[in-house]
């Protein structure tokens, strides 16, 4: 290759790693030709190349000497054409985080697993919510409802596949169920594929063994990142319930049938059996790697039975519904056997239970600094992908019911007609949509009234250093701030749903209100097509996504924090990508640190610099003397040691603090980043030399009469005057200790 491109190892590596939005490596390098030096084109290491040949300028990299490097692992969440399509997964990634935002004292470790097993259960069920309202969709709303006999939704308008099935099998409800199920079926088989093949990409990845050494934090542990077996037996798990399910609607409406009946146990046992194997204890431990698994063999062979069986049982069923099966009662929906009540109750249980459980734990916990939502973030957490969930499904039952007739309700009088019909508590759920809503804009106005208060309050402090600008700068500053108060309106938003849907327990219960008409119909239209139109959205984001890049790096700046956290309770969720991501650093880091004259400072902006910090505390200590460490709008203090207090609380940013030498920058201005350790205050006495948090003052100070400098916000650290200086305070450190 003609030009210049420094291919060394020696000396100084200043290596950069990307946060949320995935920055190109152009931005990162501040260089127009990036060039890969290490890596493929999903994640990899690019350098700064001079066509011209090499350079003499001051930060020129010079081979033996210094250089630049910039890691970009942003195809593991915003690279893919089917990024945003994750969005429907969205309640299984929220289960993950919550697992991981659970308080763990030392002296609760048996309330700990029960409440853990629960949340596997829980996220087992979010599983089956999903499969469940596919299925009642396609085998309920068109396999018994819409292509039966006489049908008007099957007539002249109706899709030519609609009507095929109601001219052929009208009064042959088992071949329609057989042919509808295969809808559900192919959503299950294409979850499975994704996670199983992200499961070869990322989960597989090999993490040496060694680390930290000594006693050591969660975060440090290489088993938090080792998840191979743990998430193949619990995906194999979850693939049995959700094919079991599907088995069960169809089998469940001929149990007046020898073989009906015989086919529906046989679902339900493999629901049963699927439901007790992801509570079991075992199935999702984690061990160090090269360390043995007590009872990993046992339960990987139990789990590869149970596999076996999820795709027999159903598939033995789907071929006897396509064959015929009689005893079909009369019914305007399709029949039951009480699976979906059971899993209404059992939901409601987990939750009571999963709340005494957290709550308790927080109680034990005194150890782990200022949490977010009073250590109970984990339920609230569950809670919300619970309603997604729903909410999802609900809007796809709404929307198919709306594209293949009318939405009615059971208790409609009259011929069926066109009507399609939709259990009360569908209808009810959907009439809480609005109150949500309405316990949104409560929440954003209790944001903005707050945030008012705080820019009225730092709009006289700033005035010394920011003139007649100081308002905006006290504005942006404030907005800036309510990253703080998340919790609170996530608290309030949850408290108003749960009220909500207490009110409309009361009112299905006990028949108060009709949820079609009067008032509570009008909540229940409205959620209707508010939950369809929703699904519609995601579905037409998912297609611009698909050929918009940039559309997918915004879409992907949700992953870039969900899927931080390995797949501990749900594993057909979004794929963890720092199981990959760190075994890539460390190896890069050892073999850039390979004499000990080498070094290595670790740039890391926002996400970049939670991943940095989980790279240090892997390291070897020989490795480890050679690595410094540079954060800059880092989520360190504010996001994860607030949600995630066991993993990065004060204990693990002391570790990190211990392990090598490091600043943090961070702005006012900044809705994401801020101090690590201490909240300081810019108006007070200038920090100590040898503090961690660096203040930037953002925007710049304007001299007097000039206009305000751009606001930088979250963005672009690099090219602040403080992130040069930070970096000369680390390696001339380092360079004295030599």
């Amino acid at each position: 290759m003609d030009g210049f491109l420094d291919t060394g190892t020696g000396g100084l590596t200043e290596l950069r790693v990307h946060g949320v939005a995935g920055t190109p490596p152009a931005e990162m390098l501040n260089h127009p030709h990036p060039r890969l030096v290490a890596g493929d084109g999903t994640t990899g290491f690019f350098r700064r190349w001079w066509p011209a040949g090499r350079p003499e300028t001051q930060d020129a990299d010079v081979p033996g000497e210094r250089r630049r490097e910039a890691y970009a692992w942003a195809g593991l969440t915003s690279g893919g054409r089917t990024i945003a399509m994750w969005l429907l997964l969205l309640p299984f990634a929220l289960a993950n985080l919550a697992y991981f935002m659970l308080p763990r004292p030392v002296g609760g470790r048996r309330l700990r697993r029960a409440v853990e097993a629960a949340q596997r259960l829980f996220a087992l069920l979010l599983t089956g919510t999903l499969v469940a309202t596919v299925t009642r969709a396609s085998v309920d709303l068109i396999g018994w409802q819409c292509t039966a006999a006489g049908r008007a939704c099957a007539g002249e308008t109706a899709p030519g596949w609609v009507r095929w099935m109601g001219e052929l099998w009208g009064d042959d409800p088992s071949r329609r169920l057989a042919v509808t199920a295969l809808v559900p079926l192919a959503l299950v088989v294409v979850l499975w594929a994704a996670g199983r093949r992200t499961w070869k990409r990322d989960e597989r990845t090999a993490m040496e063994p060694g680390g930290f050494g000594g006693p050591a934090p969660l975060l440090a542990r290489p088993r938090l990142w080792h998840g191979e077996e743990p998430v193949r037996r619990l995906r194999a798990a979850h693939v049995a319930f959700a094919l079991g399910w599907i088995g069960l609607s169809v089998a469940a409406p001929f149990t007046r049938s020898g073989p009906g009946l015989v086919l529906t146990v046989a679902n339900a046992v493999l629901l049963v059996a699927a439901a007790l194997l992801v509570a079991a204890p075992g199935v999702a431990r984690r061990v160090d790697p090269g360390a043995g698994d007590p009872g990993g063999a046992l339960l990987g062979r139990i789990c590869s039975a149970l596999g076996a069986a999820g795709v027999v049982v159903p598939a033995v069923t789907l071929i006897a519904a396509a064959a015929g099966l009689p005893g079909a009662p009369a019914s305007r929906q399709l029949p039951g056997v009480g699976a979906g009540t059971v899993q209404f109750v059992l939901t409601l249980a987990l939750v009571a239970f999963m709340l005494a459980g957290t709550w308790g734990l927080a109680g034990l916990d005194r150890k782990t600094g200022p949490r977010a939502m009073g250590g109970l973030a984990s339920w609230f957490a569950l809670l919300v992908a619970a309603a997604v969930a729903n909410a999802l499904g609900l809007g796809v039952m709404f929307w198919t019911a709306s594209f293949f007739g009318v939405p009615a309700s059971p208790g409609a009088g009259g011929p069926a007609g066109r009507r399609l019909f939709l259990d009360e508590p569908v209808w009810w759920t959907a009439a809480l949509v609005p109150v949500l809503v309405a316990g949104l804009v409560a929440a954003g106005l209790v944001l903005w009234n707050a945030s008012r208060s705080d820019a009225a309050r730092l709009a006289p402090r700033l005035e010394p250093h920011y003139g007649r600008h100081s308002g905006e700068v006290a504005r942006t500053w404030a907005l800036a701030g309510l990253t703080d108060r998340a919790g609170q309106a996530l608290g309030l938003l949850t408290g108003i749903g749960l009220a909500g849907f207490a009110a409309v327990t009361v009112f299905y219960q006990f028949r108060l209100l009709d949820p079609v008409g009067g008032p509570a119909g009008l909540l229940a239209t409205v959620g209707s097509w508010a939950m369809a139109a929703s699904l519609a959205g995601l579905v037409l984001l998912g297609r611009r996504a698909y050929s918009d890049p940039g559309l997918r790096r915004t879409v992907g700046i949700l992953w870039d924090v969900a899927t931080f956290w390995p797949r501990a309770v749900h594993p057909l969720s979004p794929p963890c990508y720092t199981e990959r991501v760190l075994p890539e650093l460390i190896a890069r880091i050892r073999r850039l640190t390979a004499d000990e004259a080498d070094l290595v400072l670790i740039s890391g902006h926002s996400q970049g610099s939670v991943i940095g910090a989980s790279v240090v505390l892997q390291l070897d200590p020989a490795v480890r003397g050679r690595v410094r460490l540079l954060t800059h709008g880092s989520p360190l203090r504010r996001l994860y040691a607030a949600y995630f207090p066991a993993y990065f609380g004060p204990e693990a940013l002391d570790a990190v603090r211990r392990a090598v030498p490091w600043f943090n920058l961070y702005r006012l201005s900044d809705p994401i980043g801020g101090p690590v350790f201490e909240r300081v205050d810019p108006f007070g006495p200038r920090e100590a030399l040898s503090a961690v948090d660096l203040f930037c003052w953002d925007p710049a100070r304007p001299e007097p009469g000039d206009p305000l400098p751009v606001t930088r916000g979250h963005a672009d650290y690099w090219f602040d005057p403080p992130y040069a200086e930070a970096v000369r305070r680390l390696t001339a450190a380092s360079l004295r200790e030599g």
